[in-house]
């Protein structure tokens, strides 16, 4: 049985890589006989953010008030995300980037059957080193790791190929009034937020146990 899921997530939102890391447990977990069929979609949480990003601590003092406000919100998301092993290292991070770039080769490594490993390695190089996933040469390297063909990584970044899609998957995610991110739709069952791993492992198995075929009568 094969469920399909689909993800809507940011590269710079922490709830969506503790999601990440709680959907990979319940993957482990499955029993046998179920697989899964994953894919990101693209949402931005911030589509006004220059090209060139801005730096960090300016950016999310203005957006939340204050410094003090935003460093009391990063210990209760390293304290969230440690028990999934999501690994925060917030003195890195330096800025916060345009992150269109990224989800543009996150499309693309779908096609090419890498996107969980570029996912995967693009939240780890954001918020584990402080990357800056809004370069591209940052990205390059993240996506060559992950799989992808360097010249052709090249090649892509040097065209527009990509743009016209990702935009679409973004207007497509909004459709269900999507706001807020990680969302999952787990064969048409929508999860909102990084819920436990659990919660996760037993919708997946309820979507499998309801698309099963029912014996012939």
């Amino acid at each position: 049985m094969n469920i399909q899921i689909s993800i809507t997530s940011d590269f710079i939102c922490p709830w969506c890589y503790i999601g990440e890391k709680r959907l990979a447990r319940a993957i482990e977990r499955l029993p046998s006989g179920i697989e899964v069929e994953l894919q990101w979609l693209p949402f931005e949480l911030n589509p006004d953010m220059p090209p060139e990003g801005m730096d960090r601590g300016t950016y999310l003092s203005h957006k939340f008030g204050s410094w003090e406000r935003v460093q009391a919100m990063q210990a209760r998301i390293e304290l969230a995300g440690g028990g999934d092993g999501a690994t925060f290292d917030y003195q890195r991070i330096q800025r916060t980037p345009n992150t269109f770039l990224a989800h543009r080769l996150s499309w693309l490594a779908q096609r090419e059957g890498k996107q969980r490993s570029f996912v995967e390695a693009a939240f780890q190089a954001y918020f584990a080193y402080g990357r800056d996933i809004g370069s591209a040469g940052v990205l390059t390297e993240i996506a060559v790791a992950s799989g992808l063909d360097r010249n052709a990584v090249a090649a892509f970044l040097g065209s527009g190929n990509g743009v016209d899609s990702v935009r679409a998957l973004e207007r497509i995610g909004l459709e269900p009034g999507i706001q807020g991110v990680p969302y999952f739709d787990v064969a048409g069952t929508a999860i909102i937020g990084a819920q436990p791993a659990e919660t996760l492992l037993q919708t997946i198995i309820e979507a499998a146990s309801r698309l099963a075929p029912r014996p012939a009568a």
